[in-house]
């Protein structure tokens, strides 16, 4: 009985999607499900999964993260304004944290490689998510008009860094936007950089030359988290002076501080998200792009 009913759960879930595109594309990836482990396993780095572990610790209550969410709500509102019925797809979700920044805009979906990061999400019931590559992204080409990419694209190899942006540009519809954050400035490489698997870090000239070569028109290009630049940059020289650390100990990169330097942390990074609602700024550990896929 148990069986039957969820036979039949699943069958009204597969009528239920297959009337949208974004669905008629879940169908697809569903049907190549079988075929794509291998290239997954290729491409997939498992270690991967001992940052996502470590990010889902932190990502709700660490100064960082708090941060970025505020550095990305305003691009976000900007390349969504006037939508309330907008699709969004964020590439390389890791748990999917990052869904809740869109769940006013329309409706969301993510997906990554890491099995780990999924069955975090889906603990946490984070729904619409899905596992699969970005270099060969299972949905319908033009299906989004948001498609999102954070702090993923730093860590592929270069032909693999291209073809993914190539799959952004395919999956945006004309007039749609692409965000992206990356890690920035080669001199703030340091112990996280082996955390966060860092194949590069971008200046505004690298960034914009890969966005603009894949066919995007950029709006928005700014370094965020300048406020942490001096102390970053004294404490990273100091990692790869001595060595950088193995990973398991870089998982202390991570670490949620005590709340009193929390608390300030959060406090500098707000007030830098208030400037740059009207500033870009030239220096800082990541960088910030938002860009627009032409309608021609």
């Amino acid at each position: 009985m148990a069986a039957a009913s969820a036979m039949i759960g699943r069958t009204a879930r597969t009528r239920f999607i297959s009337h949208t595109p974004v669905g008629r594309s879940l169908q697809i990836w569903h049907q190549r499900r079988q075929c794509e482990p291998v290239l997954l396993q290729k491409r997939y780095n498992p270690d991967v999964d001992d940052l996502l572990r470590a990010t889902a610790r932190a990502e709700e209550r660490h100064f960082w993260f708090r941060g970025f969410r505020w550095f990305v709500g305003p691009l976000i509102q900007r390349a969504l304004h006037g939508q309330s019925h907008a699709r969004i797809l964020d590439c390389g979700c890791g748990t999917g944290a990052n869904l809740a920044l869109f769940e006013r805009c329309g409706t969301s979906y993510g997906f990554d490689r890491s099995e780990v990061g999924l069955y975090i999400g889906r603990q946490l019931n984070r729904r619409r998510l899905v596992r699969a590559s970005v270099t060969a992204v299972p949905f319908a080409s033009e299906a989004f008009d948001l498609v999102t990419s954070f702090d993923v694209l730093y860590s592929l190899e270069t032909p693999d860094e291209r073809a993914a942006v190539a799959e952004m540009f395919r999956l945006a519809r004309p007039g749609g936007h692409l965000l992206i954050n990356v890690a920035a400035m080669d001199v703030l490489r340091g112990d996280h950089s082996v955390l966060s698997h860092e194949v590069r870090r971008y200046s505004r000239e690298t960034l914009s030359q890969l966005v603009t070569n894949a066919g995007f028109v950029i709006e928005r290009l700014t370094y965020t988290n300048a406020a942490l630049f001096l102390p970053l940059a004294v404490i990273r020289t100091l990692h790869r002076r001595r060595g950088l650390a193995r990973e398991a100990a870089a998982q202390r990169e991570i670490s949620i501080p005590t709340s009193p330097v929390n608390a300030a942390m959060s406090a500098v990074l707000f007030l830098e998200s208030v400037w740059l609602r009207r500033f870009d700024s030239g220096f800082g550990s990541s960088l910030l792009c938002l860009a627009r896929k032409p309608l021609m």
